[in-house]
């Protein structure tokens, strides 16, 4: 407020001081102000003796003592506390603290004392007072006054008399409330009371929440202590769902959103939520997992980690007891806790799955997250206790990976040794967790583009004991994918036992080399040496033997390079032996060889020509892989297209030269709302594997074509989605702070390649700023304006190759 808004007031204070000594004197002692009897001074004596805490009992005058007297040398001696009672008439400058109505008061000449707490004259506290002193208000006080080391001010005031001149200090109600914040930009210069009930906390990190009453609700942006000191996270005391509060704030229309801003506690009062315990059935925590969904379940544990959605705000927490672990998905149990808490709380039995993920999730057995929901924090010990692992099984990354995602293992903790590893992008940050090969693994869940686990920062590169869950499924239509939640990381400093190598080998990279069922000849070449940089061991061997060599065996024909074949029909137990400085590990893995079924099967060129949406079986070589879509694409005589596959596992069964059956659906994949996309065969399966090292290239590209007739291809004309093209270009990479392309240019015009981000042409990105010689597809997944590209291969000027392989495993 400005100063001469402010002098106005007092003006106007010190005409109303003028109105309440009118009103706080007996008719008898009129004349006597007016100066009929004393000259005017209200505060010369009155005819009567009996005079109490400077109040006449006879006539009931009032001996008002200025705040320039009070602070007068010698009033009251050094660290006392007076033992009359004064009456002070002053207005309010400022409230200090609108819980206790601890505040300065100011006269006409300036003068100022601080006041510790108010009541009303009947005892009630500043806040409980139905009518309470504002700022620039207007009082007439009695007072108790207290000097401490040199300092004199008013210990505790009790309310005689008070008027209204600052804002209003009647509590508003929401409708009120709202109806002040006016219209898109207006803020209030005054703070008013708003009282309500909280309906949920939306932001626990700076109490931004929603709160109503019986008029209606009102948003919340941003709670603070009384004095505004405190934020909302650090109260140790904190309102929450179903409490009532009284709010000191200002109100705004904020872009057409009319909400509270800057709130100041004044008050709360904890509501106990009101639920049927009867309902809710007392287990431990392994029970409340093997629930059926819906159970409504009573359960404590200790806090272990919590999670966060966008924006930094906690929506969950992992809960572990002595028997296992389970998600609690709720943003106020998880604004109410802090790791350590040891917690108990009603709630209800679940599984989630993401909405859009639901059918592919169905398609592959995943049921989806265990975790509780709805939940009622019944106590918080707000203790800081380590979680039980007593209870927690210790295994691998990889055993994790290759757990199918029917099984119910989500939000359980494993213990293991893994890499953690930090990949920063273009404004986000993916974390890795991955097994000691430093390869096998899944990304860290997060929501606040990794911002949330900066904290594994310090472990970046290193080899790790690692606690952690698979926090759900990403389920898409080419399969699922554990995701990870790491709850707790502990560097011990891990050396590997280069006693294990022999095992490493085989279990990491000699085993890995096989699967249960063939239906040809794979002629695949293995792996004889294995060496680890980050293990630090080199040079162990492996070795392969066959129970059955008619059904597989294994040839050398070239020194120290070992072919795996499969031969008749059968099955044969195939042994694995590892060998290192002296140490031998073997293991078994047990095939069988199929026939291949026959198949009746078309052309890609009568694939193309098939209705959309109809059932296609085709034969053809398998080629290069798509970017940013589970596939590859399908070569025969006839031509070209894009085969998007049912499961991305196919890729642990094929390669790129293998001649396979593909059945399909004929398809366009198009953005929702469009009808011009990328030609495709979608939902693919692989039928039959022929296997073979075979030239996928069976038709000769387009030559002598460029960027710019790429670039003004009719986006209408999708057949171009399924013609190769081979041309000069340069590789040029754009890698910003919140996002990275890769482009094919030719100086001057430039080609983006569809991609989620350069990173999925890292094979690509070493020609940054190169002409080299592409073989390139025109591509539109998304139904844009006009065709991106697909990069398949560099061809070398000797003819040789560089594959774009990404999908592969």
């Amino acid at each position: 407020m400005n100063k001469t808004a402010s002098n106005i007031i007092r003006y106007f204070a010190l005409l109303l001081l003028v109105a309440m000594t009118l009103s706080t004197v007996s008719c008898d002692m009129i004349d006597s102000l007016f100066g009929n009897d004393d000259g005017g001074d209200d505060n010369l004596p009155c005819q009567h003796e009996n005079i109490v805490d400077s109040k006449c009992e006879g006539c009931g005058k009032i001996y008002v003592t200025s705040i320039e007297d009070i602070l007068a040398d010698g009033f009251i001696a050094d660290n006392t506390v007076a033992e009359e009672m004064y009456y002070i008439k002053a207005y309010v400058d400022e409230i200090q603290d609108f819980k206790t109505g601890a505040m300065t008061l100011v006269d006409s000449d300036d003068n100022t004392i601080e006041v510790g707490d108010v009541f009303s004259e009947d005892g009630t506290p500043y806040i409980k007072m139905e009518a309470r002193p504002d700022e620039f208000d207007s009082v007439l006080l009695l007072c108790v006054i207290e000097n401490k080391d040199g300092n004199t001010f008013v210990q505790t005031a009790f309310v005689v008399e008070h008027t209204a001149i600052g804002a209003a200090t009647k509590i508003l109600t929401v409708a009120e409330a709202l109806e002040l914040c006016g219209e898109p930009g207006n803020v209030t210069e005054d703070r008013y009371l708003v009282a309500g009930t909280i309906k949920s906390i939306t932001n626990p990190a700076y109490g931004a929440m929603i709160i109503e009453d019986e008029t209606g609700e009102i948003e919340v942006y941003g709670t603070y202590s009384s004095d505004g000191e405190i934020g909302y996270a650090a109260f140790e005391d904190k309102p929450v769902k179903g409490d009532d509060v009284l709010l000191y704030c200002i109100l705004q229309n904020y872009n057409g959103n009319k909400e509270i801003k800057n709130a100041r506690l004044i008050d709360f009062t904890h509501n106990e939520v009101e639920f049927d315990e009867s309902k809710y059935t007392q287990m431990t925590i392994a029970e409340a997992r093997d629930a059926e969904t819906d159970t409504l379940v009573k359960v404590s544990g200790v806090v272990a980690r919590i999670t966060y959605a966008s924006g930094y705000i906690p929506n969950g927490v992992i809960l572990v007891d002595g028997t296992s672990s389970i998600y609690v998905y709720d943003g106020d149990i998880a604004g109410q806790s802090e790791i350590g808490n040891t917690i108990t709380i009603a709630a209800r039995k679940t599984y989630w799955i993401l909405g859009t993920e639901t059918n592919n999730a169905e398609k592959f057995g995943y049921e989806g997250a265990n975790q509780l929901d709805e939940a009622i924090l019944l106590a918080n010990d707000k203790g800081n206790t380590a979680f039980d692992k007593s209870w927690i099984t210790e295994t691998t990354v990889k055993a994790i990976m290759d757990t199918p995602v029917s099984e119910d293992i989500t939000n359980q903790i494993f213990k293991v040794n893994a890499l953690v590893k930090k990949a920063p992008g273009s404004g986000f940050t993916n974390y890795y967790i991955d097994d000691i090969d430093g390869i096998t693994g899944s990304y860290v869940y997060t929501q606040c583009n990794g911002g949330d686990f900066d904290w594994l920062d310090q472990f970046d590169g290193k080899i790790c004991t690692v606690y952690f869950v698979a926090i759900n499924a990403k389920s898409t239509s080419s399969g699922c994918l554990w995701r990870f939640l790491p709850v707790e990381v502990i560097d011990e400093g891990y050396t590997f036992n280069q006693a294990d190598a022999a095992k490493y080998a085989v279990n990491y990279v000699g085993l890995p080399q096989f699967l249960s069922t063939y239906t040809g000849d794979p002629a695949k070449e293995l792996s004889a040496q294995v060496s680890s940089e980050l293990l630090g061991f080199e040079g162990a061997t492996l070795s392969y033997s066959s129970s059955n060599e008619s059904v597989v065996y294994f040839t050398t024909d070239t020194p120290g390079v070992v072919t795996f074949h499969c031969g008749e029909e059968g099955t044969a137990t195939v042994t694995v032996i590892g060998s290192y400085n002296g140490t031998t590990y073997s293991d078994e893995i047990e095939i069988t060889v199929e026939a291949n079924a026959d198949y009746d099967s078309i052309s890609i060129a009568d694939a193309i020509a098939n209705e959309v949406n109809d059932e296609v079986v085709v034969r053809g070589i398998v080629g290069p892989s798509l970017v940013n879509q589970a596939g590859f694409y399908l070569f025969d005589e006839s031509g070209m297209v894009a085969i998007r596959v049912a499961d991305a596992a196919v890729f642990e069964t094929i390669a790129i030269g293998n001649e396979v059956v593909i059945k399909g659906k004929r398809d366009v994949w198009h953005k929702e709302g469009y009808e011009h996309g990328q030609i495709v065969i979608s939902n693919a399966t692989v039928e039959a594997n022929y296997y073979g090292d075979n030239d996928y290239l069976t038709v000769d590209p387009i030559l002598g074509k460029d960027i710019v007739y790429l670039r003004n291809l009719d986006k209408l004309d999708m057949i171009e989605t399924t013609r190769l093209y081979q041309m000069e270009v340069t590789i040029k990479v754009v890698d910003a702070q919140y996002y990275s392309n890769i482009y094919v240019t030719d100086g001057t015009n430039d080609l983006i390649l569809y991609c989620s981000s350069s990173s999925q042409y890292s094979w690509l990105k070493a020609y940054d700023g190169q002409t080299v010689t592409v073989e390139i597809a025109p591509c539109n997944w998304n139904s844009k304006a006009n065709f991106a590209a697909c990069v398949l291969a560099v061809v070398n000027e000797d003819g040789t190759k560089v594959l774009n392989t990404l999908n592969f495993k």
